[in-house]
């Protein structure tokens, strides 16, 4: 007679960010990140920037922050992502948002995440399903335009992956979410080369168990 290995349920995730991005938590310890971010960047000023324009710049950068975190926030948002060192000398207008479990009810009762999966990729243009560490997960991707009046001031690329949680009771679902601001005039190419390093990022995934 064999037996079959169950797992528990995982108690949480690891995901790797790509060099020069930092790890903003949104549950505790915000500030405490935020402070370390802006004594890096304040570090990494170029030589022979003015000294008596240092505390204006860390008071920009700090506001910048608290906006992206209250956003992220705002939304659910229990990580955040960040890119804090330029690439090739371009600060990247891009961050990832992980954000607090939500339950989504099961299409049957006997059904399981995978039907939820397959029926909200059959109402969501250009969804489709991928694996994450042996765990099926809904990709989708569009472009949200700008609308003031909605709280979007600029148009950007957003990319979502809806993860369910192994032998989560009742069935909890994260969500990753990934969002580049598109500025007038780059080559779309830049912008789908983000999407990609998001998605390796996205390959990182892993559970992590107690």
């Amino acid at each position: 007679m064999t037996t079959t290995e169950h797992r528990p349920a995982p108690n949480g995730f690891n995901l790797v960010p790509p060099p020069g991005w930092d790890v903003i938590p949104l549950r505790s310890g915000t500030r405490e990140a935020m402070d370390r971010i802006v004594r890096k960047a304040v570090a990494q000023l170029p030589v022979g920037f003015p000294k008596d324009d240092i505390p204006k710049a860390r008071l920009k950068l700090r506001q910048e922050m608290k906006k992206v975190v209250r956003r992220a926030s705002a939304k659910g948002g229990m990580t955040l992502y960040l890119p804090t060192e330029r690439l090739h000398g371009i600060a990247l207008p891009v961050s990832i948002v992980a954000s607090e479990p939500i339950e989504i009810p099961r299409v049957r009762p006997e059904s399981g995440p995978e039907a939820v999966l397959a029926a909200l990729a059959s109402e969501t243009p250009g969804a489709e399903i991928r694996e994450l560490d042996d765990t099926a997960a809904l990709r989708s991707e569009r472009e949200v335009p700008a609308d003031p009046e909605q709280g979007v001031e600029v148009a950007h690329r957003r990319v979502e992956y809806l993860v369910p949680i192994p032998d989560s009771t009742p069935d909890k679902y994260l969500t990753f979410s990934y969002s580049a601001l598109i500025a007038p005039g780059p080559d779309p190419a830049f912008y789908d080369a983000l999407v990609e390093l998001f998605d390796a990022v996205m390959g990182t995934f892993r559970w992590t168990y107690a």
